[in-house]
């Protein structure tokens, strides 16, 4: 898949990045090298492997699944700058 200057200045448009004429076609060559190696990858055997979601084996911790209202409002407002209560107060947006 060959890149040219009109599709990268379609992308940056379309991405809003201003980019200079002077700078279309190093770019497209740059993009082109990019969408090469990652279809390189395409071509790598994955059979037999199994997908992973971390380098590091680790279990989920299980928890009942319950509504609770966290026991500890006045730790929650701690750092609220003018709580009022258990809540926090906010300045009025709507007039």
């Amino acid at each position: 898949m060959a890149l040219d200057p009109k599709t990268v200045a379609k992308v940056a448009h379309l991405a809003r990045i201003k980019v200079g004429e002077n700078r279309l076609a190093p770019l497209a060559q740059e993009l082109d090298a990019i969408v090469a190696w990652v279809e390189q990858l395409g071509e790598v055997d994955t059979d037999g492997v199994t997908p992973m979601s971390s380098a590091v084996e680790m279990a989920a911790q299980w928890r009942d699944d319950a509504v609770t209202d966290g026991g500890y409002p006045d730790k929650v407002v701690a750092n609220a700058p003018e709580p009022q209560g258990d809540f926090y107060t906010v300045p009025k947006v709507v007039e």
